[in-house]
């Protein structure tokens, strides 16, 4: 059995601000930064992102034929000079336990399958007599890039590679694994083979699957070997993908389920951009959108993965994470579901603990629009003690008729708690 989550996971990842090129002190500070100023409201979570093994890394671009920074046993290491704490075979174990001293927990991403770099040396597979030549799969390559090959899992050594890094991983301390070049195309012999190594590591170990679009026909079997996998390739700070990601969460909201968290992707909020993609940056959304994207990921319950820079977060960035509506949505809510679509208004409602209730007005078109939502029809029935707040304006709100009218400004939502 996979471990259990009960809740999304929340906390920051790097890619967003650093691409491919984050370093340690720079995970450090941001480690620290989060500590400080946001756990107390639950996120936990610090997650390295991709290519930590190639010394020479610079930006979200990959370089081609890159010499990667590996072990006798065709295992990625983290190149030392980017992050110093790994000499003398360390690996990560030195950032993880620091990590995990500040209260907080640790993540890599990695990609799917065993380096080619490993397959040319052919080099050995712990804990056996295969060699990386004999478990690769040259037809199940990344096409985006060129570090790996797939793994055969039909091939004797492939299971005990699996188990040999995520073993190691498990030693180092690590708490969450982002598998890229997995869920699509969806390579369910691999999803399962890495889950089973976790299951044989004896850590708990939350799997998360990249990129999208996963299909969504493989739900079931997603949900038993993942805790969350992503909906869509990489979410950006533009307007279009925002407004496409109403569509997904559509599809996909029948299917959260404690431990199973379809995944909106990384919140491109603060400072981004530094050494990733776009330049460096405040993100591009407006604050209307910015308060559309959390409500929108919060009613969904998607996994809350930050992707700026927190050190450089302005108080309204500060106040977005921090806000306590938000996250308890987020986190304790349920039964989250697009409730009806009317021209450019999008509703969404919510069921929350302790008689309380969530109703989102979103806002999709260019122009102002008068929201009506009468409550009956999203299955809610107030009685005369009913309290209403609206939660980004934190303003007291009033029926009319049993229905909540609002005035939601363009790319806009209006989010209200009801208490019953």
């Amino acid at each position: 059995m996979k471990a259990k989550l009960t809740k999304p996971p929340m906390g920051w990842n790097s890619w967003d601000c650093y691409g491919a090129s984050v370093t340690e002190e720079e995970v450090r500070r941001n480690a620290e930064y989060m500590a400080k100023n946001l756990k107390e409201f639950g996120w936990e979570y610090v997650v390295v992102d991709i290519q930590w093994f190639e010394p020479n890394a610079k930006s979200a671009d990959y370089n081609k034929n890159a010499s990667l920074i590996m072990d006798e046993y065709s295992r990625l290491m983290p190149a030392v000079n980017r992050f110093p704490s790994a000499e003398g075979g360390k690996g990560f174990k030195p950032l993880a336990d620091y990590v995990h001293s500040l209260g907080l927990k640790f993540g890599i991403h990695i990609l799917r399958g065993i380096p080619k770099q490993a397959v040319r040396q052919n080099t050995k597979i712990l804990g056996t007599t295969h060699t990386a030549a004999e478990i690769a799969d040259f037809g199940s390559v990344c096409d985006w890039n060129g570090d790996m090959c797939g793994v055969d899992m039909s091939r004797d050594g492939a299971q005990e590679y699996y188990n040999s890094i995520i073993k190691m991983y498990a030693e180092w301390g690590v708490d969450f694994i982002k598998v890229d070049d997995i869920a699509r195309p969806y390579h369910k012999a691999e999803i399962e083979g890495v889950q089973n190594a976790i299951q044989a590591s004896g850590r708990d170990i939350i799997l998360s699957l990249s990129p999208g679009e996963a299909p969504l026909k493989e739900a079931k079997h997603l949900n038993e070997y993942a805790h969350m996998w992503r909906m869509t390739d990489d979410f950006w700070d533009g307007w279009e993908q925002l407004k496409k990601m109403f569509d997904y969460c559509r599809n996909w909201f029948p299917y959260v389920c404690d431990g199973g968290y379809p995944d909106c992707d990384m919140l491109p909020l603060g400072r981004i951009g530094i050494r990733s993609h776009g330049g460096d940056r405040m993100t591009n959304f407006t604050r209307d959108e910015q308060r559309m994207m959390m409500t929108l990921w919060s009613m969904f319950r998607s996994p809350l993965m930050f992707g700026g820079d927190m050190v450089y977060n302005d108080e309204f960035t500060l106040s977005l994470m921090t806000n306590k509506t938000i996250i308890e949505i987020d986190q304790n809510g349920y039964a989250g579901r697009e409730v009806y679509r009317k021209g450019n208004e999008i509703v969404w409602a919510a069921n929350g603990k302790d008689g309380k209730y969530y109703v989102a007005q979103f806002n999709i078109g260019e122009e102002e629009i008068t929201a009506k939502t009468d409550l009956a029809f999203v299955g809610i029935m107030p009685n005369e003690n009913v309290k209403i707040t609206e939660v980004w304006e934190n303003k007291k709100a009033e029926l009319n008729d049993n229905t909540i009218i609002s005035t939601v400004p363009p790319h806009g939502v209006k989010l209200f708690e009801i208490v019953l």
